[in-house]
């Protein structure tokens, strides 16, 4: 990419280009509000603004806010914020979620047809500490619990939402990928339990599960049933794996999660060993062919979430919109955003922390949060879950699964997959069913056709309008 590129800003008319980049900063250097110092900035027209919050002595959390475009004013459908949150765990939402799948831009900084910014004002925090740009003076205050990321990230809000009485009328959605599933539901619980409290001012209006690591136990017992009704792998293949099943469900029974780590990676080198290296987050292809991610080397197969982790801090990548150039997402954040963004220290490196996120969640990984989803359906907020059909390590079946075990509800939620569906097309044009939506009070679930892993990506049209849907978008 050619770094004299000049950056595409968001106006009321649209996208335009900018010819001189204007940053305006708040330093507060002489206070600290509620606890917490702040430093924050945007371009001149207040489309965009981003900035840290120290949510902990030395740990800061980055955020950037768009403003969309193409917002309208409805009494009745309050222009809503809806805020992303990347995998992992370690995963930039900031660099991958906003400039690979969802942001108004696409990894080249050409114009991205199907933002989302079409529907939301969006905003990116990098999520936990360590992630993309988000970082912390001592390694040792790296978060070890989905908790203690959740009161990160709630302590953040304060922060952004207490003194701003306009976010404050703009009602909030989690949306979350991947592991950034039990971010959400975690950060969810916890936020509203400041709300609650008259802690945080923020209307948190739902939460969306995109391919979310929710049940752990679910997932990978669907890995190999799978792969053989696909004839990818063999009787052989599904017992030797249904042996790891059965020890991992043991030692999740057992408490020990960590172990059950370290036994679902070997699982996933069975299964990547059955199955000739099928691609965990598009059953129908090899790692090699990978449509989203431009390399894939031998380390990372078959690892699992482990996978996503090293994916979104790798070099090269494939663009959401088709006839684009690979991206070079490293490059891309420590070169030209970093220097557009100016606040980030010198010494902080997009990613560089990102590992440490990983390894010390490792205890993290296994656990189940049915049981946040549950409150937060008790407590009257939406939830939604949104599934690819051809993914595999967050499969549909697992998600499925998992559903029908939630207390909220009742009976309703065990016969849920039997509620009639309604099918999804993109726009006007019905000859093509892109997925199906059903609900049931205050959760639905959408199975997109077509997709895997990243169904904003492999299904961008039929995404938005979801998007708009669940939001209760004005447009």
């Amino acid at each position: 990419m050619n770094s004299a590129t000049p950056f595409a800003l968001y106006h009321k008319a649209g996208i335009t280009m900018e010819k001189h980049l204007l940053i305006f900063l708040f330093l507060f250097t002489s206070s600290i509000l509620r606890g917490y110092l702040a430093l924050t900035a945007g371009t001149e027209d207040g489309s965009e603004q981003w900035g840290y919050v120290e949510v902990r002595p030395k740990v800061h959390l980055f955020w950037w806010l768009y403003k969309s475009p193409y917002r309208v004013e409805d009494p009745s459908k309050p222009w809503p914020i809806l805020l992303w949150l990347q995998g992992g765990p370690g995963a930039s939402g900031v660099g991958f979620g906003n400039f690979m799948e969802i942001g108004p831009l696409d990894g080249n900084l050409q114009p991205r047809n199907y933002t989302w910014l079409k529907k939301v004002d969006l905003l990116f925090v990098d999520n936990p500490v360590g992630a993309g740009f988000s970082y912390m003076e001592d390694e040792n205050l790296v978060a070890r619990t989905d908790e203690q990321a959740a009161t990160d990230l709630t302590n953040l809000f304060k922060e952004v939402f207490n003194g701003n009485e306009a976010l404050q009328k703009s009602p909030l959605y989690i949306f979350a990928e991947s592991y950034g599933g039990k971010y959400a539901v975690t950060v969810g619980v916890s936020a509203l339990r400041a709300i609650e409290a008259r802690e945080l001012k923020l209307l948190l209006a739902g939460v969306a599960l995109g391919d979310s690591w929710i049940s752990p136990e679910d997932f990978v017992a669907q890995y190999a049933p799978v792969l053989k009704d696909l004839s990818r792998m063999n009787d052989k293949g599904l017992n030797e794996s249904n042996s790891f099943v059965l020890k991992i469900k043991q030692q999740l029974a057992e408490g020990k999660y960590e172990n059950a780590t370290y036994t679902w990676f070997d699982l996933n080198e069975v299964i990547s060993n059955y199955s000739n290296n099928v691609n965990f987050y598009d059953f129908l292809l090899d790692d090699s062919t990978d449509p989203i991610m431009g390399t894939t080397t031998e380390e990372n197969k078959g690892l699992g979430i482990n996978i996503y982790s090293k994916y979104h801090s790798t070099k090269k990548f494939s663009t959401a919109d088709a006839g684009a150039q690979p991206v070079d997402l490293y490059k891309l954040m420590n070169g030209p955003i970093k220097k557009k963004l100016k606040i980030i220290p010198e010494n902080v490196t997009w990613g560089g922390q990102g590992g440490l996120v990983y390894e010390a969640l490792i205890g993290e990984i296994m656990k189940p949060r049915i049981k946040e989803v549950d409150e937060l359906l008790a407590k009257g907020v939406n939830v939604t879950v949104y599934n690819g059909q051809v993914d595999l390590i967050c499969s549909t079946k697992g998600a499925e699964a998992w559903i029908q075990k939630l207390e909220w509800g009742g009976s309703g939620m065990k016969d849920f997959l039997s509620l009639e569906r309604t099918p999804l097309y993109c726009g006007s044009d019905t000859s093509t069913t892109k997925g199906f939506v059903a609900s049931y009070t205050n959760f639905s679930f959408y199975w997109i056709l077509g997709a895997g892993h990243y169904v904003p990506v492999q299904q961008p049209c039929v995404s938005l309008e979801m998007v708009g849907n669940v939001t209760r978008s004005p447009i």
